[in-house]
C-alpha cells in the first residue's frame, strides 16, 4: 500500500508539471488526431490489395494508431526521468521516506495514463470519421489496455534506459533508433499478407505487433477471442519484466551516488 500511495503521489506531482505548459497537453491531444487523418487519407486505397479485413481504410488503421502513439509516447517517457536527474529532483527525494520503487513507477504509471487519454481522443475522432468498433463497449476498453500495455512495456525500458546514460542525446538516439524499425516490423499500416515473408516473421515477435492484433481483432468481424487475450497476456509479462529491469537500474544510480 506504501509503494501505490507514494506511487500516486509522484504521478500526480508529474501530471501538475505538465499542467504548467499548456502547449504539450495540446500537442499530446491534436498529434494523434493528425496522423489519424493524414495517414487515413494518404494510403486509403491501399485496402484494394486485399487482406485487410475492411474496405474501410480508416477502420483498419484507427486501433493500430492507438498502439502506434502508445509506443511513441513510451519511447520518449525516459526524457522525464532524465530531467528530473539534471535537476536534482530523484536525489532530494531519496532524502525523503519516499519508496525507491515509486520513483521509477509512477513515470511508468503517467505515461500509460497519458497513453490511455490519448486513446479515448483517438476513438471518438476515429468514431466521427465513422469507424464502428465490432464489438462495442469491450472492444474499447481492449483498445485502450492494448494502447497501455505496449506503453508500460516499452516505457520501463525507456525508464532504464534513462537510468543508465543520464544523457539526453542518447535518449533521442537510442528513440530514434527502436522507434521507425519496430513500427515498419509491424502490422500498424499495412495488412500482414502485403508484407514481405521475413516481415511478416519478424512481426511475430514485435511487441508493437502485439498491441496492433489485439486492437484490430475488436474493431474488425470476427473478433478471435483467444488471439486477444494472448497478445495482451504477452505485453502484461513484457511490462513486469521491464519495469523490473527498470527498478534493478535504478538502484544501480542509488549505488553510484
Amino acid at each position: 500500500m506504501t509503494v501505490a500511495r507514494h506511487t500516486w503521489f509522484m504521478t500526480v506531482r508529474q501530471a501538475r508539471n505538465l499542467m504548467r505548459e499548456p502547449i504539450w497537453i495540446v500537442l499530446l491531444l491534436v498529434q494523434p488526431m493528425v496522423w489519424l487523418v493524414l495517414y487515413g487519407q494518404l494510403f486509403r486505397n491501399v485496402t484494394r490489395l486485399g487482406g485487410f479485413g475492411t474496405g474501410s481504410y480508416i477502420t483498419f488503421l484507427a486501433p493500430a494508431i492507438v498502439v502506434m502513439n502508445a509506443f511513441f509516447g513510451a519511447t520518449w517517457s525516459g526524457m522525464a526521468m532524465i530531467n528530473d536527474l539534471d535537476h536534482k529532483v530523484v536525489e532530494r527525494f531519496l532524502a525523503t521516506p519516499a519508496s525507491r520503487i515509486s520513483i521509477v513507477l509512477s513515470q511508468i504509471v503517467r505515461s500509460a495514463f497519458t497513453a490511455a487519454i490519448q486513446a479515448v481522443v483517438i476513438l471518438l475522432v476515429s468514431l466521427a470519421l465513422g469507424v464502428r468498433v465490432h464489438t462495442g463497449a469491450l472492444g474499447w476498453l481492449v483498445i485502450i489496455v492494448a494502447g497501455i500495455l505496449v506503453n508500460s512495456a516499452f516505457a520501463g525500458i525507456s525508464q532504464a534506459i534513462a537510468l543508465l546514460t543520464r544523457r539526453e542525446a542518447t535518449m533521442i538516439a537510442v528513440a530514434n533508433f527502436i522507434g521507425l524499425p519496430l513500427l515498419f516490423l509491424s502490422t500498424t499500416m499495412i495488412a500482414r499478407p502485403q508484407m514481405p515473408g521475413w516481415m511478416q516473421t519478424a512481426a511475430r515477435f514485435n511487441p508493437v505487433d502485439w498491441g496492433v492484433r489485439a486492437a484490430r481483432e475488436v474493431v474488425l468481424p470476427g473478433t478471435d477471442w483467444g488471439s486477444v487475450a494472448g497478445h495482451l497476456g504477452l505485453l502484461l509479462a513484457l511490462s513486469a519484466l521491464t519495469a523490473a529491469w527498470a527498478t534493478r537500474t535504478f538502484r544501480a544510480y542509488q549505488r553510484s551516488l
